[in-house]
C-alpha cells in the first residue's frame, strides 16, 4: 500500500513539476533556470508545512508518506538542479551556476523552516 501511495503521489508531483517549470521557463526564458529554482522552493515551503503538521499530528503517516516522497519527492527537482548548474558550468557561465547552487540551497532552507514555522503558529504553539 506505501509503494501504491508514493507511486501515485510521485505522479502528481511530476506532473505538476512539468507544468509549473515549463511555464516559467515560457515566461521568463532559459538562459537561467527559473521553472527549477521556484519548483525547489515552492517543494520545500510545502514540505515543511506538512512536516510540521505531521509533527504535531494532524497528519496520518499514510498521507504523510503520500505528500512527502510521492508528491513533493516527485515534485521538486535536485536531479534537474543539478544537470541545469552543471549545463552553466559547461556553457562558461560560473556566475549563474554559483547563483544557481548558492540561491537555491539557500531558499531551500530558508523555504522549509518558514513552512514549519507557519504551522506553528497557526496552531497557536
Amino acid at each position: 500500500m506505501n509503494l501504491l501511495l508514493v507511486v501515485l503521489g510521485g505522479g502528481l508531483g511530476a506532473g505538476g513539476r512539468y507544468l509549473m517549470g515549463g511555464w516559467l521557463h515560457s515566461q521568463l526564458g532559459w538562459g537561467f533556470p527559473w521553472g527549477t529554482f521556484a519548483v525547489n522552493a515552492l517543494g520545500s515551503l510545502l514540505i515543511g508545512l506538512v512536516f510540521g503538521l505531521a509533527q504535531r499530528g494532524s497528519l496520518p503517516p499514510a498521507t504523510t508518506l503520500f505528500l512527502t516522497v510521492g508528491v513533493l519527492g516527485g515534485f521538486t527537482t535536485f536531479s534537474a538542479f543539478s544537470y541545469e548548474t552543471m549545463r552553466l558550468l559547461a556553457n562558461g557561465s560560473i556566475g549563474a551556476s554559483f547563483l544557481n547552487v548558492a540561491g537555491q540551497f539557500a531558499v531551500g532552507l530558508v523555504a522549509v523552516y518558514l513552512g514549519f514555522v507557519a504551522v506553528r503558529g497557526l496552531a497557536g504553539a
